[in-house]
């Protein structure tokens, strides 16, 4: 397993998928470690997925300040990776959380992204947020199903601060609610740093007006990837993320929820590759 290591001395690892043309990967959670992302929807079949651990999660250190879990701390983790990999520029891909690092990392380093790919975005740097009444609008697109009518009171409780956080809503993140999914779920506790978690988007973090202005010229394509189920982000907010980026593309994957990897991965994997190639691809973006 390969590492580097930060400007602070903190030792950071990564992990290498696949074969063929480097795809730089951040992920989300907030500071759930990379193993989460598996082969993204068989995509090392196409590509060599680089994964970041970042730091605190996974095989990576814990830093000596926890300061540096703040989102915007983290940026220069990024620039010293790619510098470590030789890569003049790349093609990055960030999912939920991660795009808001990625975003920042695109503001400061614009010349360093070649594509970029937003899958379900947190849209924080951009000022943007999943709010309660977003989830409880996209809520009741899965009231057919069999765990609905147990789950959704418990999780509009704890949208209004009324409960906490319980696994009989987990439904809710996943497309569909199936043995892998399960599984997958099972994983988050055991793969997240919780105390970064709560400080990755701490008070500075973001200054959305100017990383706005920063993006405005950015030159490289983007891809902004939505899930039809999935309320954080809903595909509208998600499409008013997109409209930051004056060379944005944007879709949302039909019956996805959060992980749309996992939902339907010959759709996912044939969407990305066809961006990042610049054909159509095997799957279409919708007409949301």
């Amino acid at each position: 397993m390969p590492t580097f290591t930060a400007t602070d001395g903190t030792r950071l690892a990564y992990h290498l998928r696949g074969a063929g043309e480097p795809l730089v990967v951040l992920p989300g959670g907030p500071m759930r470690a990379s193993a989460y992302l598996r082969d993204l929807g068989g995509l090392t079949a196409h590509r060599r997925l680089a994964l970041l651990d970042l730091r605190g999660t996974g095989a990576s250190a814990v830093p000596a300040d926890p300061a540096t879990y703040r989102c915007d701390r983290m940026v220069e983790d990024v620039e010293v990776w790619r510098a470590h990999m030789g890569l003049e520029h790349m093609d990055l891909l960030a999912h939920s959380a991660g795009a808001a690092l990625a975003m920042l990392y695109a503001a400061r380093y614009p010349r360093r992204i070649r594509r970029l790919v937003l899958i379900t975005p947190n849209p924080s740097a951009l000022g943007m947020r999943t709010t309660p009444e977003d989830r409880l609008a996209a809520a009741p697109l899965r009231a057919d199903e069999p765990w609905f009518a147990e789950a959704f009171p418990a999780f509009r409780a704890w949208l209004a601060g009324e409960a906490d956080f319980d696994d009989a809503f987990v439904p809710f993140f996943y497309g569909r609610w199936d043995a892998a999914a399960r599984a997958h779920a099972d994983a988050e506790v055991e793969q997240t740093n919780e105390e970064a978690e709560a400080r990755y988007f701490g008070a500075g973090a973001f200054t959305p007006g100017a990383t706005r202005a920063a993006l405005a010229g950015l030159t490289a394509p983007v891809l902004v990837h939505a899930g039809e189920l999935d309320g954080g982000p809903r595909p509208d907010l998600a499409r008013r993320a997109a409209a930051a980026f004056p060379e944005a593309e944007f879709g949302v994957q039909p019956g996805a929820g959060h992980f749309p990897w996992l939902d339907d991965p010959e759709w996912f994997a044939g969407r990305v590759l066809g961006f990042l190639t610049g054909s159509a691809g095997a799957a279409p973006p919708s007409a949301e």
